[in-house]
């Protein structure tokens, strides 16, 4: 979509619970437009010095998962959405998203810059219990999530209620992912696209 002769910027934020399909999604639709994607998972572990795939069960709220590391997580990837706006049209973020003030800081951070799009993952929790069984069984899992921290944070989920229509949508990905990014497409593609 152009805006007065420039192209618009657009800030595309997939969040939801673990295991809810976001990150398989996100990073499948980023790398089918080459939009640059970031997750929190990795940028955690970055900025605590650790490989992206090395495993840590840690406690709830501690270690780099506490709320302090966690908020350096969040900045680093304002951060990095910002600097690649200055080169593309579309940048995509990745992480669970649950407070309304964290979706917030996203809204004010570009408010002036960037439109700023919410697609929550969700699926069955049938689904999330055989993906959580899976990814501990995979040595190349990025997310260090298991069934307690997705219980937790079910708990505390806050539903995206903040948010109006043009900014918001949902996403079941329990279709094949070839259908999910179709269906992307057609809700955002005109709209990121050059």
């Amino acid at each position: 979509m152009k805006n007065g002769g420039e192209v618009a910027k657009t800030v595309v934020v997939f969040f939801g619970l673990i295991a809810s399909g976001k990150s398989y999604v996100a990073k499948a639709w980023a790398e089918k437009h080459s939009f640059p994607y970031n997750n929190t998972d990795v940028v955690r572990k970055q900025l605590a010095g650790r490989a992206s795939c090395e495993s840590h069960a840690e406690t709830i709220d501690q270690g780099i998962y506490s709320p302090t590391f966690t908020r350096l997580t969040y900045d680093a990837l304002l951060s990095f959405a910002e600097k690649a706006l200055d080169e593309v049209s579309c940048v995509v973020l990745d992480g669970s998203y649950q407070a309304q003030a964290e979706r917030e800081r996203v809204r004010k951070r570009f408010e002036h810059r960037a439109r700023v799009v919410f697609i929550m993952c969700s699926c069955k929790e049938e689904i999330i219990k055989t993906r959580l069984a899976q990814r501990a069984l995979d040595p190349a899992a990025v997310s260090d999530g298991n069934w307690d921290i997705y219980l937790r944070q079910k708990e505390v989920f806050e539903y995206p209620e903040e948010l109006s229509v043009g900014q918001f949508r949902r996403l079941e990905t329990n279709k094949a992912v070839g259908l999910l990014l179709s269906h992307l497409d057609d809700v955002l593609l005109n709209e990121v696209s050059d």
